[in-house]
């Protein structure tokens, strides 16, 4: 089971985030976006999220700086669950296409980043 272990629990704007995220989450939605300023507890919210559905969960952040930074958050709160970390080293990646009402090509095109 996916299990937080925090020293804290929800509190402020998080109980109501959790318990709105579960019911559109329980109703059908496949995708839901929880935003916030930088400190609120996103991390947080979104690991009794976790917690609370015992689902498999898929996090996507914009950079490889934010996405360290929110994986190692996830081990510190759920220890005991598999946190695990994949980063792309392509800054652009056009993978080839064909278009048939055009009968167009397009070639593979990638751009691999310098990190």
């Amino acid at each position: 089971p996916f299990v937080v272990k925090a020293p804290y629990k929800p509190s402020g704007d998080q109980p109501q985030a959790i318990d709105e995220l579960v019911n559109r989450i329980e109703n059908g939605e496949n995708d839901v976006v929880l935003m916030g300023a930088t400190g609120t507890g996103k991390t947080a919210t979104t690991a009794w999220l976790i917690e609370r559905l015992q689902r498999p969960t898929l996090i996507i952040e914009p950079n490889k700086t934010l996405a360290a930074q929110l994986c190692a958050e996830f081990r510190e709160l759920m220890p005991d669950n598999a946190v695990s970390y994949f980063v792309s080293y392509y800054d652009y990646y056009q993978p080839e296409a064909y278009i048939p009402q055009t009968d167009t090509y397009i070639e593979k095109d990638s751009n691999i980043n310098d990190d």
